[in-house]
């Protein structure tokens, strides 16, 4: 990953994780997978993406994803969001149906979430690569250890954030967050699969409460 650029806020916060053997072996793991000829997703260029969107002192909302979009041209390094031009995922149409029947958002034709990184959401996947079509193939690679230190880094060193956790992989990851310091908003995960359970959480009327009573700008939620 020596091609990859990191924003100089995350940069400084994770300086130690860069260093830990764990990260070392996962960029070995990613350069031999793809001298291999392996596909992986999402670019190199946008393995950071979240972060290089959203500095670290700018997080106010963390939106928590599994691990990128399999399938070719669909992950750009945001949780949840594809480029726009890509048909938009069940998942993420549930999210704005939610959004539309939480704070009567329209509905976008969409799925790029940028405007949202670009407010304060930070939108992390808990594994940052993928191999083509094959759901969760990094997910023992070393990608959790650094995203778990991430999720530590923010509960410890920020306040007054919102942490999204929709699913059980999500919400297994509040034990690293700190409740006294920050919102944690938990639900089933917005996958069809979950049987519409995802909605009337209200998720995102509560992040914008909640900040208000923080004195932070609200998110705009509205793409």
């Amino acid at each position: 990953m020596s091609n990859v650029k990191i924003e100089e806020s995350w940069k400084q916060a994770l300086s130690e994780e860069f260093t830990q053997p764990y990260f070392q072996s996962l960029a070995t793991f990613l350069k031999t997978e793809k001298a291999a000829g392996k596909k992986i997703y999402p670019p190199g260029s946008l393995i950071f993406n979240a972060f290089n969107t959203t500095p670290f002192e700018d997080v106010k909302v963390v939106i928590l994803g599994q691990d990128p979009y399999h399938n070719p041209g669909e992950a750009m390094g945001l949780s949840f969001s594809v480029p726009k031009g890509v048909r938009i995922p069940p998942s993420l149409r549930n999210i704005y149906k939610e959004l539309n029947e939480d704070l009567s958002v329209s509905i976008p034709n969409h799925g790029d979430l940028t405007r949202w990184a670009e407010q304060g959401v930070f939108l992390l996947n808990a594994m940052l690569t993928v191999e083509h079509r094959t759901p969760r193939s990094h997910q023992k690679i070393g990608w959790q250890d650094f995203t778990d230190a991430v999720i530590r880094k923010l509960s410890t060193e920020q306040e007054g954030l919102v942490f999204m956790l929709w699913g059980g992989f999500a919400r297994k990851k509040k034990e690293l967050i700190d409740k006294s310091r920050h919102l944690v908003l938990e639900a089933a995960h917005p996958s069809p699969l979950a049987g519409g359970a995802y909605f009337g959480s209200k998720h995102f009327s509560k992040a914008n409460d909640y900040l208000q009573k923080q004195g932070k700008e609200q998110i705009d939620w509205s793409l």
